[in-house]
């Protein structure tokens, strides 16, 4: 059994000029990483690895996040999430390493809640229900995955155990 967090970049900014790439958190997305950083440490959901879109506001997301982990954790930039589709990101997870058991992928919408929906179509009927809604920045589905390696995750694998957003922490 894998447990896949898919943690949607924190709320990010929009100035004049920058490319989308480029682009930094804004105020909100600072404050609110770090929480969901804080909240995964106080659940039992510290990540043993991480797989990080290449744009700037995931890089900034995962900084914050891994600030506020138990113990470091190791991470990987992998440009192909970025803005990609549930297909592209569901192939750099087969690639995690296989030794991880709870893996942390940051990245983007609408290809994160796409994927939640492949991987895991049933779980938690409240999860289930706000996902459907919308996966807002800093959102965070927890998926088990019935697997033994990473290699093996496929669509319909999956249970979504839980979907929580800074609006929904304590």
């Amino acid at each position: 059994m894998k447990q896949l967090l898919l943690l949607r970049h924190a709320k990010s900014a929009w100035p004049d000029g920058v490319p989308d790439h480029d682009r930094p958190l804004a105020d909100r997305g600072r404050r609110d990483a770090p929480r969901m950083g804080a909240h995964m440490t106080t659940t039992g959901l510290q990540p043993d690895f991480a797989l990080v879109s290449s744009a700037g506001r995931t890089q900034e997301t995962w900084a914050l996040v891994e600030q506020a982990l138990a113990r470091p954790c190791p991470s990987r930039t992998v440009a192909s999430i970025y803005e990609a589709e549930p297909q592209a990101i569901l192939a750099a997870i087969r690639d995690a390493p296989a030794d991880s058991e709870r893996l942390l992928v940051i990245g983007h919408n609408p290809g994160f809640e796409a994927l939640a929906r492949l991987l895991a179509p049933t779980g938690n009927a409240d999860a289930i229900s706000r996902l459907r809604v919308k996966f807002p920045t800093a959102g965070l589905a927890v998926i088990a995955l019935d697997i033994e390696r990473w290699a093996e995750a496929a669509p319909g694998k999956g249970r979504l155990e839980a979907f929580m957003t800074p609006k929904t922490l304590p």
